[in-house]
């Protein structure tokens, strides 16, 4: 039994379901003779409810990709960003990491598990550390996540304290930088250009993916209007169909008290015929006797 492939299948189900998934696993393993596999599977830790909508976005190629490479972009550029680029990015990495928990949110309601503004915040929160944290980013790539990772959402380097200011970077007495110490800047001119337009990619995906979980609120609204209105007209539907069922009851009464009816008629209508057979040979029994008198 492979525990990667266990692994793949328990962390796509909700979290409710996961720990009777995993113990079976890992009966099944144990079964099968591979005690390392349950060991293994055994291990496996039940996701939080937050940890579990932010593997579904993982799982979710484009935008994962998208998100790790801003991560990797931002992790090399943020040391030498002057602060008010930083903030700038800032902020467009907050309408990007705020679309994507949108997009988790309807990617949770679509597998049957809505979740609440609370747990998108956590989402946002483990977003945040997918983008400052390599370790983090890993382990969220594989869709494998356990909990809010307990880690600085910032990036390194951005606080007061670890900032440096160019006075006191510079020597007292600096010299003339000779023309090939210039290409580092190339260099973070190419970071910087490579952040932007990852940035760009992100916050694109990111109003797309809003609009798209716009769609499927619009698209679960309008299903559950018309599951209301298939529902309506199946009561309709059974009434209508109980009434036919008592309908044909009655004609089938009504059928075969006419088919009895008709029998008595035509018994009747023969009877009739032999009594006025019986009444027409008496009359002229009658007559006949009448005139034999007459002649004596």
């Amino acid at each position: 039994m492979d525990a990667d492939d266990v692994a793949e299948d328990l962390y796509r189900l909700p979290p409710v379901q996961f720990t009777a998934a995993r113990n079976a696993q890992v009966v099944e393993a144990k079964r099968a003779g591979d005690a390392a596999a349950a060991r293994r599977i055994a291990a496996f830790h039940k996701p939080t409810l937050a940890a579990w909508v932010s593997n579904l976005l993982a799982r979710q190629k484009e935008e994962a990709g998208q998100l790790l490479e801003l991560a990797q972009a931002l992790r090399e550029a943020h040391r030498t960003l002057d602060p008010e680029q930083f903030r700038t990015l800032s902020h467009q990495q907050h309408a990007v990491i705020a679309g994507l928990a949108r997009q988790a949110g309807g990617l949770a309601r679509q597998a049957g598990q809505p979740v609440s503004p609370s747990v998108l915040h956590e989402v946002e929160q483990i977003l945040r550390a997918v983008l400052a944290d390599p370790e983090v980013s890993e382990q969220w790539a594989v869709g494998r996540l356990t909990k809010v990772p307990a880690v600085s959402t910032d990036f390194p380097g951005t606080s007061p304290l670890a900032q440096v200011s160019k006075k006191d970077a510079e020597p007292e007495e600096p010299t003339p930088a000779p023309a090939r110490e210039k290409a580092p800047d190339a260099a973070e001119e190419k970071r910087r250009a490579r952040l932007k337009d990852a940035m760009k990619a992100a916050t694109e995906a990111a109003a797309e993916a809003s609009r798209r979980d716009d769609d499927v609120l619009r698209a679960e609204e309008e299903h559950e209007q018309a599951t209301a209105r298939r529902s309506a007209a199946d009561e309709r539907v059974a009434l209508l169909t109980d009434r036919l069922g008592e309908a044909e009851e009655e004609r089938r009464t009504a059928a075969e008290a006419a088919d009895e009816a008709a029998v008595r008629v035509r018994d009747a209508a023969r009877e009739q015929k032999a009594a006025q057979r019986k009444a027409a040979s008496t009359s002229r029994a009658v007559e006949r006797l009448s005139g034999g008198d007459s002649g004596r």
